[in-house]
């Protein structure tokens, strides 16, 4: 009985973690980083998976990354990049998610 309520409830929580989005997710949303980007598809801007192998084994991309998000303007051949409004940490979870895309 005990092995059925534990299963039950490790079930209820994996869904419900799925539910709701975390609030690196709900920042992305809010700066409305979709409009130009996606996971793995070219929009306006490249796709998170494309700039994670850019930048991939490079030792300054988390560095270059947050520098771009923070400031703003120019990102390599690409247009003009917003400033993302949010404090230092919640940027570096931004550039984190888009590092490990894949």
């Amino acid at each position: 009985m005990k092995t059925l309520i534990t299963l039950a409830a490790a079930g209820v929580m994996a869904f419900a973690g799925n539910a709701s989005a975390g609030p690196t997710e709900d920042l992305i949303a809010k700066e409305k980083c979709a409009k130009c980007h996606t996971a793995t598809t070219t929009k306006k801007g490249p796709s998170w998976a494309s700039v994670a192998e850019k930048y991939k084994g490079k030792p300054d991309a988390a560095a270059k990354l947050f520098s771009a998000l923070k400031n703003g303007g120019k990102v390599g051949d690409e247009e003009d990049h917003k400033k993302v409004d949010a404090s230092d940490a919640e940027i570096k979870a931004i550039v984190a998610i888009v590092l490990s895309s894949k």
